[in-house]
């Protein structure tokens, strides 16, 4: 492939790769070669997770960040209060190890060794100059390195003089990086100075060509090696910068937020929160190899131009979606979004706005896609494919001459979620929604003393059960559900009697779908719980979005619930189940909610004149 063809970076639904382009011109090459690729294609499918759903998520305290699967079989998750959890992967599924309270605050960057056998964190607190060093294998604590910055970036290389592994570790405040040995150092092996006009945002090291790839807060990428960090190795196949795309990000204005080689170490790919983009380049040219845009854009182009369906939402989950996204890439977890590569180095798999893509790189096109279904944004995935003991040609090799082994290797994709305190689990196997296996997300971490007292107090008020919405065009009596769904009744509840709704707006109706409200701000952007905060989602599957007139907790994702809610008036909405609470249907006055649904709207969906609550009279059991 030439440095022109190189430079070929095509957005991630292009089907077209470069070697198809050479082998348009002789059909017999052509047809030849595609058979080839459609069979090399489909053995390496088949050797990573298909399920749409997760099959199993577990829990951490707090929301989880990154998640690390190791060389030597073992599964690290990390959370934001600083706590690290070591898990075994095992022939079907994980099985728990140990937890670690590694720092007091959240943890800024982690790193593993090639050989899988060391883990390092650093944390986020401006006061934690510390390195925390981890024995994999035996999942302990090793040692404690004091670094001599506050570490922004670790990783993990060979040190040329002895051979002897080494963490690096970045400075957060000038551009100097400090190398320590593994082993409770009290002083640095070597400073590094000068590679770097800023500080150091993200490194890793590539012991085929025997050097370590940084970028910078600026969005310069440098090649260098340990020895001679000043020179360029000998080993890439440029001699000036100006013969790469190393200034990709610099001309682009953004800054790369992960940085993975490929297991064969011939690419390399980076994601952006500045441009939304994932990148693919070659390790030894330093030339981009492929670039995939993610923006919100792109996205509402797929959005509505895919006549497959194969990416296209529903319009509404589309908008929730980009809502998300929006929040995302404001927020200090959008810095952990990555991508991966399978072992074959033939796939690319990266969280997006329509789920986990998978994108077959040689030809340069979407393969698959995990997790559309699910309302969850993903954000750090790690994959592992290996059978535990055996190596990924064996897993390669076992694959293509016994079927029998695909399904014994378990390729599973760990995912961590915006906001939430899990990891989730992509096989090939869907999730069993079976009566005997219908609890998917295991709860694995014991209830705090005050949550377990909050659970034994007796509740001041009698559960609502019914409640009627006296409007401007009319009053809608809607039954409630506490049984089901406590936690939207009661704030629903404790709202009304409090007067909240009193004089809000419908702000939002959409003719042959639902009419919404509850929000004081009368633009969907506002309203709060009884709690001053989101609470978590309740789903069940007693309570569907399979009739019209359903009452329902809008939200902004996952757990995002607040003040506002729905009423449907379409049929069904399956699409909406287990992403809303359904906490009620309307007994009398459906003619009203069908009134307010035939109201006139802006582009906005609001209505041109206003319809308002004038207040909700609340009933319980007793009254």
């Amino acid at each position: 492939m030439s440095d022109t063809d190189s430079k070929r970076a095509r957005s991630s639904d292009e089907r077209l790769s470069d070697s198809d382009l050479t082998a348009a011109d002789n059909p017999r090459i052509s047809k030849r070669r595609a058979m080839t690729h459609a069979s090399a294609q489909s053995q390496a499918l088949d050797l990573l997770p298909n399920a749409q759903m997760y099959e199993r998520s577990y829990m951490h305290r707090d929301s989880v960040d990154h998640v690390v699967v190791t060389a030597t079989g073992f599964v690290i998750t990390v959370s934001t209060d600083g706590h690290v959890k070591f898990w075994k992967k095992r022939d079907q599924g994980i099985e728990f190890a140990k937890d670690f309270r590694a720092h007091l605050r959240g943890i800024r960057a982690c790193a593993v060794s090639l050989e899988g056998d060391l883990f390092a964190t650093c944390s986020i607190d401006e006061n934690d100059k510390t390195v925390k060093i981890f024995d994999v294998v035996n999942f302990d604590m090793i040692a404690i390195i004091t670094a001599d910055c506050v570490p922004s970036t670790l990783c993990w290389a060979t040190d040329p003089v002895d051979q002897s592994i080494c963490i690096m570790v970045a400075d957060s405040a000038r551009p100097v990086v400090y190398t320590y040995g593994p082993y409770a150092s009290v002083e640095a092996k070597r400073t590094i100075e000068t590679v770097h006009r800023q500080p150091v945002a993200l490194m890793a090291y590539n012991p085929v060509l025997d050097c370590i790839v940084s970028t910078d807060n600026g969005g310069m990428v440098e090649y260098w090696s340990l020895d001679k960090p000043h020179e360029l190795p000998q080993t890439v196949d440029f001699t000036l910068k100006s013969q790469t795309s190393l200034y990709e990000f610099k001309k682009s204005k953004c800054v790369p937020t992960s940085l993975t080689f490929s297991p064969d170490f011939e690419l390399f790919a980076c994601t952006s929160t500045g441009d939304s983009a994932v990148r693919v380049f070659r390790s030894s040219t330093g030339k981009l190899f492929r670039k995939y845009d993610e923006s919100a854009g792109a996205s509402n182009t797929i959005q509505h131009s895919d006549q497959s369906g194969r990416f296209k939402l529903d319009n509404m989950e589309f908008g929730r979606r980009l809502v998300v996204e929006n929040e995302l890439l404001k927020a200090p977890a959008g810095r952990t979004a990555n991508a991966v590569f399978d072992q074959s180095s033939r796939f690319l798999l990266y969280p997006s706005l329509f789920g986990i893509k998978v994108v077959d790189i040689a030809g340069n096109k979407v393969v698959r896609v995990l997790g559309k279904p699910e309302p969850n944004r993903f954000v750090n995935i790690a994959l592992c494919q290996s059978i535990p003991g055996q190596n990924g040609a064996n897993l390669e090799l076992a694959a293509s001459a016994n079927p029998g082994a695909k399904s014994a290797s378990d390729p599973t994709l760990f995912c961590t979620a915006f906001k939430r305190n899990r990891f989730f689990m992509f096989t090939r196997e869907e999730p069993d929604h079976t009566d005997q296996g219908a609890d998917r997300d295991v709860f694995n971490e014991r209830p705090t003393r005050e949550e377990a007292s909050l659970a034994v107090m007796p509740t001041k008020h009698q559960a609502a059960k019914s409640a009627a919405i006296r409007t401007t065009v009319g009053d809608i009596h809607v039954a409630l559900y506490p049984e089901h769904a406590p936690k939207a009744v009661e704030n629903f509840a404790a709202l009304a009697r409090n007067g909240y709704y009193n004089d809000v707006i419908f702000h939002r109706v959409i003719k042959g779908f639902m009419v919404q409200t509850g929000d004081p701000l009368g633009d969907g952007t506002g309203g709060e719980s009884i709690w001053g905060r989101a609470f978590a989602d309740e789903f069940t599957p007693q309570l569907r979005h399979d009739r019209p007139f359903t009452l329902s907790m809008a939200n902004a994702g996952p757990n995002t619930n607040g003040s506002q809610f729905f009423i449907t008036t379409v049929e069904s909405a399956p699409w909406l189940d287990d992403k809303h609470t359904v906490f009620g249907r309307v007994t009398v006055g459906a003619d009203i909610v069908r009134q307010i649904e035939q109201t006139k709207t802006d582009k906005q969906d609001k209505p041109l004149e206003d319809i308002s609550i004038l207040n909700i009279q609340v009933k319980s059991a007793e009254s």
